[in-house]
């Protein structure tokens, strides 16, 4: 996916717009589209990114690398935000599926944590979707068709992610809790065998 994004930039430019380009698991932004050979001017991992949105913008989504980096964004309108949302979320759920094929997932506590976070934002995105459709099914000029077919899609690729990222939630969570319950057991083990005190003769006894 690709398109034109703002970005803050500081207080005495403010919001600057962006040509940003998610491939191949790598967000990266350039100044303009025209200027996408030339090199772009940052990038990020979209494994390693925790996405956050405004609950008093809808256009509003930050992204960042937790001690590392922080980006400020707005789309253009709610609906390409919803859309820009949707496909980092697959990209990240497609990621961590790829790694889970591969390896045992990491399962500290900030890793559950940011799935947890994930799965909060991809049902509030649920729910908008959902209202979008509604309210396109329900208009008195009747159903608006191109509307309904566009939330439609959204809630489908929206609907998958979801999946995705609750089977990561399930899977880190089973993880810890067989860790916490071996760690439990070698604990109940190690207290329930005493230690037998070995008895030595010293010379005296030796020569009895």
């Amino acid at each position: 996916m690709e398109g034109v994004l703002l970005k803050w930039t500081n207080y005495w430019s403010g919001w600057q717009t962006r040509w940003f380009v998610l491939h191949d698991g790598v967000l990266s932004y350039y100044r303009s589209a025209e200027e996408v050979n030339q090199g772009c001017k940052g990038s990020m991992k979209v494994s390693a990114i925790e996405i956050t949105v405004s609950n008093v913008d809808n256009t509003r989504m930050d992204l960042s690398i937790p001690g590392e980096k922080h980006i400020f964004l707005k789309a253009p309108s709610s609906q390409e935000r919803q859309l820009w949302l949707v496909a980092l979320g697959s990209s990240k759920a497609c990621l961590t599926e790829g790694r889970r094929k591969e390896s045992v997932p990491e399962t500290s506590p900030e890793t559950l944590k940011s799935k947890k976070s994930e799965l909060r934002l991809y049902c509030d995105l649920l729910m908008q979707q959902v209202h979008m459709v509604k309210t396109a099914a329900s208009k008195e000029s009747g159903p608006d068709i191109e509307k309904i077919t566009e939330g439609s899609n959204l809630l489908a690729a929206t609907c998958d992610t979801f999946i995705k990222t609750l089977e990561d939630c399930m899977q880190l969570s089973s993880i810890a809790i067989a860790s916490h319950e071996k760690a439990h057991q070698i604990g109940i083990n190690n207290i329930s065998k005493p230690t037998i005190p070995v008895m030595r003769m010293n010379s005296t006894e030796k020569k009895a």
